[in-house]
């Protein structure tokens, strides 16, 4: 027997668990289905070996590259998603970032839809994910209706000195927005208690503004929401016609369920979202369900990203070091009139982080006493979109990942700014300019194929659109060629621009939401009307 939903929505992510939480009120039934389960709360929760060396939350599954060698992915199914170990930046696209934009390694496309209409849906998902900041700091911040929620999460010492440095050197250096639920006026009460297991740690307090807390439990509230956990959906079914998604096939406690739904959505992230329409091919889909354009999978991008030690004779004994971020290279620069993208921080790496990615020594340091010299920066470019870097799968459905990365001469030339600005502008009383020793590459966790965010800001692979012979979805994120079926995940990004996309993700599912239940409406309505 199969049982019938309203909507049917697969993931519980940035997309998929602000999609149900702005649904829930509407009295539609429906249901959620998540391939993992809670994070448990644990000590190994804030256990940087647990975390960063062990993997300890990180899946087991195995993909291929395309060499057909193995590739250990570094993300994560749980309730929430990746959300439940992100370092919980928020940023909007720039207004620039959705039109065309020419950068040295070629073009980033223009999006279906303006800034104007999703700067709504950022403004309220700001809110709803307590976004701190502060408005006019940022130069190439793009116009906002109102202010942030909440004030900036303020620098301490070593990183307020940093910034100083900074707008000496003629930057314009700004606080980055964050998604957590800290109150710096009353520390007795806040939530955050500004720990140093943040950024790619569960937050054993809930006081990361995760998809988890912030969105799904909410909504579970309602009883017109369940919830399914261990859920992993095998395939989609459709119609005779092909026009319709009939059935949902779930493997959940090593049995077969069906379930069936007016409207089925995707949100199993970029990557798994396009296996399982690959997946789901069939006699009237034979290349995957809504490939009629052939890019389903295609154009697959995870931004041009290094993680960067600063290590310097003085010690940084910062604990919260994720607030500080410069963009004013994203754009360009009077010398170089192409993107280069975005330095911001990473939380604050200790020994044991640094054993997992075995970076360079300075000389007369340990791995220890580089972490408690070093800042740690991340930088971030924009990757095109190529049509050769791609999700398939293989004849048992595992995920095959083809990317190269492209557009790379602007990240050099960001990195290479970043070296200059430290070793010419970046000084302390005792040491001055010698006081930094250089920048340290490092990769994030050993025996990686692929850097972590190459798959933690996934996007691209179901690229929506106006043109059915270019796009897998329209602008509402709706399958050109299945009625009932939408993806809200990074998926339909037709460019990534050079910022974490979850904010993107975010405010899109607010707006797809809302098209969702104009299309509910008469039935959700009744429903509300009789169970209230």
């Amino acid at each position: 027997m199969t049982e019938h939903y309203d909507v049917i929505i697969i993931g519980t992510g940035a997309g998929g668990g602000t999609l149900a939480w702005r649904l829930a009120p509407s009295g539609a039934r429906i249901l959620l289905l998540e391939r993992g389960e809670y994070v448990q709360r644990e000590k190994e929760n804030w256990s940087t070996h647990a975390v960063n060396v062990a993997g300890r939350y990180a899946t087991k599954e195995v993909w291929t590259d395309g060499d057909g060698k193995p590739l250990h992915p570094h993300t994560n199914y749980y309730v929430g998603g990746n959300t439940k170990f992100y370092g919980s930046a928020l940023f909007r696209l720039r207004r620039e970032d959705f039109g065309e934009i020419h950068h040295f390694g070629g073009v980033s496309p223009a999006w279906p839809i303006g800034y104007e209409e999703i700067e709504p849906y950022y403004a309220e998902a700001e809110r709803l994910y307590h976004v701190h900041g502060i408005r006019g700091e940022d130069p190439t911040e793009p116009p906002a209706s109102g202010p942030f929620p909440h004030p900036p999460v303020s620098h301490e010492p070593r990183i307020q000195h940093l910034s100083e440095d900074f707008q000496r050197a003629g930057l314009r250096p700004f606080h980055v927005p964050l998604g957590i639920m800290l109150n710096e006026q009353d520390p007795q009460r806040s939530k955050c208690i500004r720990c140093n297991t943040c950024d790619g740690f569960p937050c054993l307090l809930h006081a990361k503004s995760d998809a988890q807390v912030v969105c799904v439990d909410p909504a579970l509230q309602y009883p017109n929401v369940r919830l399914l956990t261990g859920a992993y959906v095998q395939r989609l079914e459709t119609s005779a016609s092909g026009r319709e998604i009939s059935r949902v096939v779930v493997s959940r406690n090593g049995a077969v369920e069906h379930y069936s739904a007016d409207i089925v959505v995707t949100s199993c992230g970029a990557i798994n979202s396009a296996a399982l329409l690959l997946r789901s091919a069939n006699d009237r889909h034979p290349r995957g369900l809504a490939n009629g354009s052939d890019a389903l999978g295609r154009h697959y991008m995870g931004h041009v990203n290094s993680v960067l030690m600063a290590v310097s004779k003085c010690p940084n004994p910062t604990i919260f070091q994720k607030t500080l971020a410069v963009n004013d290279f994203y754009l360009g620069s009077p010398e170089w009139p192409f993107p280069m993208g975005h330095i911001s921080f990473v939380g604050k790496f200790d020994g044991v982080t640094l054993s997992a990615g075995a970076p360079a020594i300075a000389p007369g340091f340990t791995l220890d006493l580089m972490a408690k010299h070093s800042l740690d920066f991340w930088l971030t470019s924009e990757d095109l979109p190529d049509p050769e870097n791609r999700v398939t799968v293989d004849r048992e459905g595992r995920v095959v990942l083809r990317y190269k990365p492209n557009n790379e001469e602007g990240h050099k030339r960001l990195t290479k700014k970043l070296e200059s600005i430290m070793q010419h502008h970046s000084s302390c009383a005792i040491h001055g300019h010698e006081c930094h020793l250089g920048l340290f590459s490092r990769n994030l966790f050993v025996g990686q194929r692929i850097p972590l965010a190459g798959v933690a800001h996934q996007n691209g692979t179901l690229r929506f659109g106006n043109d059915p012979a270019t796009s897998v979805l329209d602008r509402t994120c709706r399958a050109h060629e299945i009625d009932n079926l939408y993806a809200v995940d990074g998926s339909f990004f037709p460019s990534s621009g050079a910022v974490n996309p979850a904010l993107t993700i975010m405010a899109n599912a607010l707006r797809v939401g809302d098209h969702l239940l104009a299309r509910l409406g008469h039935r959700a309505g009744t429903q509300m009307a009789v169970t209230s």
